[in-house]
């Protein structure tokens, strides 16, 4: 069995330590993690995608982790949850196995869905029955059905030829029973009962062979080995995108009043023309994102409302594509003066949304924008929005149910628009809303431009304009054998001379490989709204390059240290070499101005064979923006203000445990494949359109 992990990581230095310190806990349980991952998905682009969404998830939920449960039974909870949600594309093709791994797995694919968690969860991540029943979200004694009947069906697809005649009132300790767990008073009394009844002693018997098998199956999973450098591309790609969410602006300029002269002509204009309703209810919305949808003719307008404990909320309007849904409101506080705010499935449900909304992902996380215009007019007014999934029917009713909103204090709301956990305040009530919605079209253009990056292909497949979102679709050629480009980041991109910039919120994920060589990416941006376009201009920003260079250096604990060697044209300082239960290394170079690397993928080689071996790894690093300034880990890094930081490892601290936490280990050889970089770009790929 795969013991689970010590969670050495505490809920409190995660919180400090943000986004960084929770990409590091996945990066030391990701052996367990990518054996659960793999069991539900077996593709390699769907493992990454899983351990992008679930580090999103986590940074984003973890303000409202309760401590009911342990951190690792939470994280695991949210990690199966995207499993489920990609496993159900059967567009993606599973990876080639080879036959014997290939019967296990094809085997648990056959069982029902609780019972392949259940056997997942307590025989091949090994956490206890109580955990599994936590995460599985039932309970111990529903929890031990599933688990006996997963291995009965278990039996029957492994080819178990025996009767399943036992006595059922029996079937309830078998599992306790052969697990060397079930009470004293019972176990005799069960025991008895199978000395006597020959049907329950053949029954039990096929039962415990399964139970045994389950054995290979474990030995199966631990064959699964997280491929070098899994992480680091994941990394790069969350912290690009955080970086670029801080740096969003979140002050809006407001339109500027029209001229009475110039609204009476546009009036004329429009009451002759038999479209006063559009443009009159489009220059009289005081939101500004939704004016422009109404003057667009996208969307509707509505004034829905509903009342509790004294507070309003209206519903002013919605728009809704194939991207996502929007839902624009107001809130009044009848009785003082406080303003409030929405946040979806936190107090916020949509009653129906397996009916009409897809669950593939979640929406974004909408941010209090309380410097607009029009919320500081009032005190205890609040006008925003809300994302929703984006609808599976062409029309359908919203029902949104509505519990709890979240009280704004301007004073606890930080420059990202967060609050702290401790600081926030709810008022609770009753708020039922159905609003109607129909979805708009998107109109898909195709691009047909490929181009060149540091020597690799890449190409420009196609532009999706959607009323709430851009979608840009690229493909990457990554048929090199030393260099491979994980990411291509795009700084924005021009359509008919109109900047639309990324919006990460929506992430930026990798899709199902067209061919054997490339690899299709879709990264989102800002909506836009204006006429067809004529030409789209490409901003490049930066690549994120992985280059296999490998090296190998012989450690000896009874040396002194430190040492040094040559590597990628640099000198790299062995600072540690200690034998122990853990094994340590530690690893520095300070040196990072004209750097060819910025981190390593490496490991350590113990002595003796590599199985039941474990390895954590922590480093330290310095930010580093285009410009070169320098800003240490213990600095505050002022992410509003720089411009494309780049992360530089200083020191690298690893730790080779084995199993069997008293057993000593020796580290033996330090082995390095390879390194990332980034490389900054200022190309502009120009691509006229048909």
């Amino acid at each position: 069995m795969i013991p689970a992990q010590v969670d050495s990581t505490s809920i409190t230095s995660i919180k400090g330590k943000s986004l960084d310190s929770i990409i590091d806990w996945f990066d030391q349980h990701k052996q367990s993690f990518y054996t659960l991952g793999w069991s539900y998905l077996k593709n390699q682009q769907q493992m990454e995608e899983v351990f992008y969404r679930s580090i999103k998830k986590v940074y984003k939920e973890l303000p409202r982790f309760k401590k009911e449960i342990s951190l690792e039974t939470w994280i695991t909870s949210i990690f199966i949850q995207i499993c489920r949600e990609l496993s159900k594309n059967k567009s993606l093709q599973a990876s080639e196995e080879s036959e014997p791994r290939q019967d296990v797995f094809k085997a648990l694919d056959q069982l029902r869905d609780d019972e392949k968690e259940a056997i997942l969860l307590t025989y091949v991540k090994g956490i206890t029955k109580e955990e599994a029943a936590q995460l599985l979200q039932s309970s111990v004694d529903e929890m031990k059905e599933s688990l006996f009947s997963g291995i009965q069906s278990l039996r029957k697809e492994m080819g178990d030829q025996s009767a399943f005649n036992g006595c059922k009132e029996y079937h309830k300790d078998y599992i306790d029973y052969l697990e060397r767990t079930l009470e004293r008073p019972k176990k005799v009394d069960f025991e008895i009962h199978i000395y006597h009844c020959p049907r329950c002693q053949e029954d039990l018997a096929g039962f415990q062979d399964v139970m045994l098998s389950l054995l290979n199956l474990t030995e199966a999973f631990q064959d699964l080995q997280v491929p070098v450098g899994f992480i680091e591309p994941i990394k790069s790609r969350l912290r690009e995108e955080e970086e670029n969410r801080q740096l969003r602006k979140k002050k809006r300029i407001r339109m500027g009043l029209v001229s009475a002269s110039l609204f009476a002509l546009l009036m004329g204009f429009v009451f002759y023309t038999g479209v006063f309703s559009k443009v009159y209810y489009s220059w009289t919305e005081e939101d500004q994102q939704l004016r422009a949808f109404l003057q667009q003719g996208l969307g509707e307008r509505l004034n829905l409302e509903a009342e509790s404990n004294g507070v309003k909320i209206k519903i002013k309007g919605v728009i809704a594509d194939d991207v996502k849904t929007i839902v624009f409101y107001e809130i009044e506080d009848t009785k003082e003066d406080s303003q409030y705010m929405m946040h979806y499935r936190d107090g916020v449900y949509v009653e129906n949304e397996h009916e009409i909304m897809s669950s593939e992902a979640d929406p974004r996380y909408d941010l209090p924008n309380l410097e607009s215009d029009v919320n500081k007019k009032e005190k205890n007014v609040y006008r925003g929005q809300i994302s929703l999934p984006r609808l599976t029917k062409e029309h359908g009713t919203i029902k949104l149910w509505i519990t709890k909103i979240q009280k704004l204090d301007r004073q606890a709301v930080d420059p990202n628009g967060f609050i702290a956990d401790e600081d926030i305040e709810y008022e609770t009530g009753k708020w039922d809303l159905e609003i109607p919605v129909t979805k708009q079209p998107s109109v898909d253009y195709a691009l047909d431009k490929t181009i060149k990056v540091e020597g690799i292909q890449v190409r420009f497949d196609k532009l999706i304009i959607a009323p709430t979102a851009t979608l840009l679709q690229f493909s990457i050629n990554n048929n090199q054998l030393k260099k491979r480009l994980e990411t291509l980041s795009i700084d924005y991109i021009e359509v008919n001379n109109k900047k639309v910039k990324p919006d990460y919120s929506l992430g930026s994920f990798s899709d199902l490989q067209q061919d054997i060589n490339w690899t299709t990416f879709q990264t989102n941006f800002d909506a836009y709204l204006g006429e067809k376009p004529k030409e789209v201009n490409i901003k490049l920003n930066a690549i994120y390059l992985t280059f296999d260079d490998q090296k190998t250096i012989e450690l000896d604990a009874s040396k002194k240290y430190p040492q040094t060697f040559e590597y990628a044209g640099s000198t790299i300082s062995i600072d540690k070499v200690e034998a122990g239960k853990p094994a340590i290394v530690v690893i520095s170079n300070h040196e990072i101005e004209n750097r060819a690397y910025e981190s390593l993928q490496l490991g350590i080689v113990g002595e003796g064979e590599m199985e039941g071996f474990s390895m954590e790894m922590s480093s330290e690093d310095v930010t580093v923006d285009k410009n070169g300034v320098e800003y240490d880990q213990y600095s505050s890094v002022p992410y509003e203000e720089i411009e494309q930081p780049r992360y530089f490892f200083t020191v690298q601290t690893m730790k080779l445990s084995k199993e069997n936490p008293k057993e000593k280990v020796i580290p033996k050889r330090l082995e390095i494949y390879g390194y990332y970089t980034t490389k900054y770009l200022e190309d502009v790929v120009k691509i006229s359109l048909k």
